[in-house]
């Protein structure tokens, strides 16, 4: 399916200005289901333009926001190098907590008044992303949430001053969530999975659970951890996973 992945939107978030989301959607007439993809500290990097336009060439309209809108210029990439590491890993624990969940709801929003969209919306998210996406599942106007390797939601650290409430506020997700781990991953090692597992039990959550053989961000087609075999099969779960929620 050939794409447009060449347009972008300002989108005005109460309190803190615009926030730029890069999007990307199917060529043709026609409206679709949207998803909300949130990326990894660095913002959208040409990895993240790339799991877009797999996501949108299967039928959907895809919109990325700039995470970081209030700390850099529309259209900062952050590198994938320590300079970089550092910069996406400070600024993550800048943010409020209150601060990601304002662009979540402008965000869904804003892809919900694009034309392009059928009316039904979906989140995914890579590491930081995971757990945004997560979170933006909190909104009832969100029908499902992907999240791959989520940082911090077992541990209860995002955002300034280290202290969210996503595990707290689990029991008010309305929307069906597929968590996609790697076990070799240092980030959530195991006796934090099973914090989140856990509580999805406790809450009753409607969700999927998958882990598989990898390290951490196996989804980024940049570096040594990078994993085709298990991006292809987790992709193919996860497109599943929308066909079922999404319609």
């Amino acid at each position: 399916m050939i794409l447009r992945s060449d347009e972008t939107q300002d989108v005005d978030v109460p309190g803190s200005g615009a926030m730029r989301m890069h999007l990307f959607r199917p060529a043709i007439e026609g409206r679709f289901p949207g998803v909300l993809l949130f990326s990894e500290i660095y913002q959208v990097t040409a990895p993240i333009r790339r799991l877009a336009a797999m996501i949108a060439g299967n039928g959907f309209v895809v919109a990325v926001p700039e995470v970081y809108h209030e700390y850099e210029p529309a259209g900062t990439v952050l590198t994938y190098d320590p300079v970089g590491t550092d910069r996406g890993n400070a600024l993550k624990f800048t943010k409020p907590v209150a601060a990601y969940d304002a662009d979540a709801n402008a965000a869904v929003t804003a892809l919900l008044r694009n034309p392009a969209c059928n009316g039904r919306v979906g989140t995914f998210g890579v590491c930081l992303g995971g757990h945004l996406a997560y979170r933006a599942a909190f909104d009832p106007r969100v029908s499902a949430a992907a999240c791959f390797y989520p940082t911090d939601i077992h541990s209860g650290t995002l955002g300034e001053g280290r202290s969210d409430d996503s595990l707290a506020r689990m029991a008010e997700l309305k929307a069906a969530v597929m968590f996609v781990w790697g076990r070799q991953d240092p980030h959530v090692p195991f006796a934090g999975r099973e914090a989140i597992r856990r509580r999805l039990e406790e809450v009753g959550a409607a969700y999927e659970w998958h882990e598989v053989n990898a390290q951490h961000a196996f989804l980024r087609d940049e570096g040594p951890r990078y994993d085709p075999a298990l991006f292809l099969q987790t992709m193919g779960l996860t497109l599943e996973f929308y066909r079922r929620t999404l319609g």
